[in-house]
């Protein structure tokens, strides 16, 4: 059990060694789970998203940075960043989505995991600096309740759906990244995927609601993923947006019918997809069982690095994300890269 000195009201590590966390199940799905997911993104790939790039406002670390807007479900105008090689064409893309707090800047996503390769880095609705919208509450704790009343109003099912039609813009602006036709084990060709994903914290659970119904996406790295076990994380105190939500259910606890569709490690059951999840021992923000569930119930090849703290700032924090960037890269490499 990894153990800081802290001024929080509760144990961030919440008591569970590694083993323990290792063992923290997925909740069961909803019946019609897949089915609710697969028609949100049926609905998300009908939408024409009409990307516009903007002027240019960095280059480095071999990419050229422009603002970018595009079109999501309900004919939201969203924006964001796009990131194209400064040379030559792009072999790979990707989605990358960002923390609760939204983004103000392309910055640190970029360097890219992979040479030759382009990236979106869309603001989903709510989020700043790009994506605000009137009516939806911009800080955490009210967006992460923004029509909880229902599965089909709630936000996050929107946000999820931005990030779909973020990778529809990235194709659409980057026609090279459609996947690859090569010849499978099976009679007829095989489509290889050309993106990858990369999500941390709210990104991260948004990530994981997201990737089973797409598969345009070859491979992913969740980061201090959130959304896991609702069950569980509505009895774990935080000082991240699942507080909003376990005061919500003190006095609407029919609330876990809506978020039994948008548990992170429900959906990661799903995922088919090699996959790579950072998970913390010690986090504040995001309780680390919750983390740990999304990574626990992943179907395909998956990958696990241990930090020693999310959301926290500790001793030894640079040396564990420079190893993090090097297996992100190692990672991409074998199971994007061609």
């Amino acid at each position: 059990m990894t153990s800081f000195e802290h001024d929080f009201p509760f144990d961030p590590a919440y008591g569970r060694t590694l083993d323990d966390l290792l063992h923290i199940p997925a909740p069961a799905a909803p019946d019609d789970f897949a089915a609710f997911w697969q028609a949100r993104y049926e609905e998300a790939r009908q939408v024409a998203t009409e990307p516009q790039i903007g002027p240019l406002e960095d280059e480095r670390d071999g990419v050229r940075i422009h603002g970018v807007t595009f079109t999501s479900v309900g004919g939201v105008r969203l924006g964001g960043w796009v990131a194209l090689p400064a040379e030559g064409d792009a072999e790979y893309g990707f989605v990358i989505g960002h923390g609760y707090g939204g983004r103000a800047e392309a910055g640190p996503d970029v360097p890219l995991p992979l040479p030759k390769a382009a990236a979106i880095l869309p603001c989903v609705r709510g989020m700043g600096t790009r994506g605000l919208r009137p009516g939806i509450p911009d800080q955490s704790a009210g967006h992460v309740l923004h029509g909880i009343e229902s599965r089909d109003t709630y936000v996050i099912g929107d946000c999820v759906a931005d990030l779909w039609c973020a990778a529809s813009a990235l194709q659409q602006l980057v026609p090279g990244l459609v996947a690859d036709a090569v010849p499978g084990r099976v009679p007829g060709p095989v489509e290889v995927p050309r993106l990858g994903y990369l999500g941390e914290s709210f990104g991260g659970g948004l990530g994981a609601l997201a990737l089973p119904w797409d598969d345009r996406f070859g491979a992913a790295q969740l980061t201090v993923p959130t959304f896991g076990n609702h069950p569980l994380r509505l009895t774990l105190p935080c000082a991240g947006s699942g507080e909003a939500v376990r005061g919500y259910f003190a006095d609407h606890p029919e609330v876990t019918d809506v978020l039994s569709y948008f548990d992170a490690a429900t959906a990661a059951a799903h995922i088919e997809l090699p996959t790579l999840v950072a998970a913390a021992l010690f986090d504040p923000s995001v309780p680390p069982p919750g983390q740990f569930a999304v990574h626990n119930a992943l179907a395909g090849p998956r990958e696990l690095q241990v930090l020693s703290a999310g959301h926290f700032e500790y001793d030894g924090q640079a040396d564990e994300t420079a190893e993090l960037h090097a297996n992100r890269r190692r990672f991409f490499t074998e199971h994007l890269g061609r």
